[in-house]
Formats: structure tokens, sequence, C-alpha cells
């Protein structure tokens, strides 16, 4: 068989003008198969022939290898098709609030809805907001149990003036009866005003409160529901 393989690497040479050892080419494709099989049977001794059941056993590999490659480009093209699909489902947010994990956001001055998720039953839960780590303001969560809940900050800092716009970082915390940690996970939901298409993961969406991925949300709404 090594002089069949032989003959095929000097075709591919003669082809190509690239050896097939030692570089990416010696990866052996549905072309460099049939090649295989023309060689073999061009340098076959005559006088002993390559046995029927072998040769039907070699068809039988270039034909699983020419399914096995077809299903590639199948997957593939599916791939790409869904990646499109989901860069086209991002225009669909446009003018609608999304909700997702998130422990930072732009104030620009407008009320801000944050949230938080509690995994556990909670005694208390508070959220600061803080900017160049400094406290602007403090935030109360009266919903305790486990789930996810939102409250409006009204831009207001604990002094009651209009706190300054820029990046705020939520500081959440949320403890039990007996004072111990509950995990918890901070929310932000904002309205999306544009969509950025370029990228991988569906795009990137613009909102009131900064840039996310799109596979980040956690939900999508109608204005003020």
């Amino acid at each position: 068989m090594s002089s069949y393989i032989d003959a095929i690497s000097q075709a591919t040479t003669a082809s190509t003008g690239k050896s097939t050892t030692g570089t990416k080419d010696a990866i052996m494709g549905k072309e460099d198969f049939l090649m295989l099989l023309v060689a073999q049977l061009q340098n076959q001794d005559p006088l002993s022939p390559d046995d029927p059941t072998d040769f039907t056993a070699q068809l039988a590999q270039f034909s699983s290898l020419e399914q096995l490659t077809s299903l590639n480009d199948s997957m593939e093209n599916l791939v790409t098709s869904n990646s499109n699909s989901d860069r086209l489902s991002t225009l669909n947010t446009i003018g609608k609030d999304v909700t997702y994990n998130g422990s930072s956001f732009n104030f620009t001055g407008d009320p801000v809805t944050l949230g938080y998720e509690l995994d556990g039953q909670a005694s208390e839960v508070t959220l600061s907001l803080t900017q160049n780590g400094v406290t602007i303001a403090t935030l109360e969560g009266n919903e305790l149990e486990t789930g996810s809940y939102f409250i409006t900050w009204d831009g207001l800092s604990a002094d009651g003036t209009t706190a300054p716009p820029g990046n705020y970082d939520i500081v959440l915390q949320a403890k039990s009866a007996t004072e111990d940690s509950v995990a918890a996970a901070a929310l932000i939901q904002s309205e999306v005003t544009g969509v950025d298409l370029g990228g991988e993961l569906g795009g990137t969406l613009i909102t009131k409160a900064g840039e996310i991925a799109f596979n980040s949300i956690i939900g999508v709404y109608k204005p003020g529901s």
C-alpha cells in the first residue's frame, strides 16, 4: 500500500506544486481520497490485482467521507443562518425595555430602573449607587423573597439634590435574618435606542443605560410595563 501512497503524493505534488508531508495540506479531503483510489488502480500489479473486497471497502470509506463532508457544510450553513437570524432579532428590541444582569450603568439625568434577583429568603436588601468610589444614593429593597424585583431611582442623591451624570456602579448587599449573605445579582432595565449589528453573538444593543451584548439580556418588555 505504501507504493500507492507514494503515487498519490507524487500526483498531488505534480498538480499543486506542494508537498503533503508535514504541512496543513496533509489533511486528506475527498478529492485526495479519490485521487488515491485512482492512483491505486493505475499502479496495481496486473498479475496480482487488488482484492475486490478491499476495493469495495475503500469505496465505502469514500462514500462515508463524502457524506461527512456534506454534513459538515450543512452544519456550517446552519450556524451562519442562525447567526444572521440572531442579528435580525436584535432589531425587534429597538424602542423596547430590556432587562439584563449588570453592575454598572450610565446615568444621564432621567430616572433609572434598577433591580435585584434573590436566590433565597432575605431580611435586608440594599443597592448602593457609587460614582468614583463615593456613594451617591442608597436604595432599599422591600421584596425579600426569592425572585426578581425592580426599583426606580429618581436620580436624586442622598441629600435630595440631583445626582451628577456619568457612570455608576451598583453595590448590592442581601442578608438573611441571621446576618448571613444571600446570593443575589443586580439587574438593570433600560430602553433600547439602537443596535450595532457588528461583532459576534447577535450584535450589541445600545440602551439609555449603556451598551450590552444581545445574548446577555434576560427579558424584553413593552415600554412602561
